[in-house]
């Protein structure tokens, strides 16, 4: 086990303590995206059925027309698709806390550790929408229409679940299958993630989830109606390795089929999942591997695409990725503070990260790929689209903490018009070194016009930056009528 360990450069604000006398630490490899419901963990910061109303959501600004047809599974003729992205599975509450230590190391003391956090729900105001909500919210606050397609439950964690998703403008679409309104016991509760700070500034993560041998849901067997419907409407369906934790594996390739078969382009990210996926039962791997065939775009980090290929060149990596993809259109690769890259059969697109002060990464990968979404829909040029999602991933970075802490529009174009990027030379010329022969590769930089590296062709930032801002910025509001 990797005993990486960071402290954030400012503390946690007002957190209660949790008073306790257990000891220890499990110190896990450090995840990309750690507020998840099923895994306990310390966090390394690497810089890497309800039906919500439709029509309530922030500015929604005009994006291409997606339809699709199909004669199967009892639907005909052209479907509008007016959910820019959905999300499938893994919506849970982040309880953050205080604590003297963090959790111990033994299963038993763990589990009685859980039990003591679980017996009272804390004040509502530690509580923080969590899992693919941060997806959910950061493609909201960039202007699309968003579903969230997973489980909560009728209890208070629930409710607070949807009320901060109805508040964000987010559909929830729930996932109990036609008939099966309902249910009770601890399978059927909203998932829970107890976010634990120690005055190190270090966090740990653990769920009474994590005692669960099966899926959190398993009892669901089927795609409901509600659920095949918000599919087919959806130009996009996230999918994220920690969605096996409360998803079946059949189910969830159930639901890549049926993306498929409706036109859906399947985004999916691995995470840390993706290296346990690929040694997990004979159905997880079976998934693994459907959603690496069938998936338009990857996105991983260096370390995760290195642990599915065994290619410690990202850029080879992902290229590897990409021809082992049947549908796969676009890899791409987060590198934290060196920036991220896009590589397609003819292009290899890279960006520097841009500058800012750090002060928490949780959340950062999940609203990177919410930015990926929005310049795939909009199909805007590759560095284009790199650069909205670095800017996305920084302003995050700047907050603490996700759910409603993730990058607002104001945080991010001020970023980006900062025009401030983290330009590594060195670095970017042995990673491209040798790869121009049979690809294009275009390359972020702070240049004021655009030009050549010899290997790259470099894209001004300065160019970059203008062309975006009028395609981010919210449209003006109408003033109120005057009465004559």
């Amino acid at each position: 086990m990797n005993l990486n360990t960071v402290s954030l450069k400012s503390p946690v604000p007002s957190l209660p303590y949790l008073r306790s006398s257990v000891s220890g630490l499990l110190l896990n490899p450090p995840v990309s995206s750690p507020n998840r419901s099923l895994w306990f963990s310390i966090f390394i910061g690497s810089n890497a059925g309800a039906f919500v109303s439709l029509s309530k959501h922030n500015h929604r600004r005009d994006s291409c027309c997606f339809c699709s047809s199909s004669s199967r599974n009892g639907y005909n003729g052209a479907v509008v698709k007016d959910i820019d992205i959905a999300t499938l599975g893994n919506l849970c509450v982040d309880i953050v806390l205080g604590v003297p230590q963090l959790p111990p190391a033994a299963p038993e003391d763990r589990k009685s550790y859980m039990e003591q956090l679980s017996s009272c729900p804390p004040d509502k105001k530690f509580w923080e929408a969590g899992g693919n909500c941060n997806t959910a919210i950061a493609a909201a606050r960039l202007g699309l229409h968003c579903a969230a397609i997973g489980h909560v439950g009728d209890e208070i964690y629930g409710q607070f679940l949807l009320d901060v998703l109805n508040t964000e403008g987010i559909s929830m679409i729930g996932m109990n299958e036609d008939g099966d309104k309902g249910g009770s016991g601890a399978s059927y509760e909203t998932l829970l993630c107890w976010v634990l700070v120690d005055p190190m500034q270090r966090h740990g993560f653990c769920s009474p989830a994590d005692f669960m041998k099966e899926p959190a849901f398993s009892w669901m067997t089927g795609l409901s109606g509600d659920v095949k419907m918000a599919i087919k409407q959806s130009k996009i369906l996230f999918c994220n390795g920690y969605g096996f934790d409360d998803l079946s594996p059949t189910l969830i390739m159930a639901a890549i089929d049926y993306a498929v078969e409706a036109g859906t382009s399947i985004f999916f990210d691995p995470g840390p999942r993706g290296k346990s996926l690929s040694r997990g039962s004979p159905e997880e791997r079976l998934a693994l591997d459907k959603f690496l065939q069938q998936s338009d775009v990857l996105l991983l980090t260096a370390d995760e695409a290195e642990s599915l290929t065994g290619m410690d060149d990202p850029v080879i990596g992902g290229q590897t990725l990409l021809r082992q993809g049947a549908r796969t259109k676009w890899v791409v690769v987060k590198m934290g503070s060196k920036g991220s890259i896009i590589i397609t059969r003819s292009t290899i697109a890279c960006a520097p990260a841009f500058k800012v002060n750090i002060v928490d990464t949780v959340g950062c990968g999940d609203s990177f790929v919410a930015a990926i979404a929005f310049g795939f829909i909009h199909k805007f040029p590759l560095v284009s689209t790199l650069t909205i999602a670095n800017a996305v991933g920084a302003a995050t970075a700047m907050g603490s903490g996700a759910g409603r802490n993730v990058a607002t529009l104001d945080e991010v174009l001020k970023i980006m018009r900062a025009a401030d990027i983290n330009e590594d030379e060195k670095f970017w010329a042995s990673l491209l070194r040798g790869k121009s022969d049979s690809v294009e590769i275009n390359l972020l930089s702070k240049m004021p016009i655009n030009g050549s590296s010899g290997v790259s062709t470099l894209v001004s930032l300065h160019k970059v930056v203008p062309e975006l801002l009028p395609k981010l910025e919210p449209p003006p509001r109408l003033k109120d009528a005057v009465p004559s």
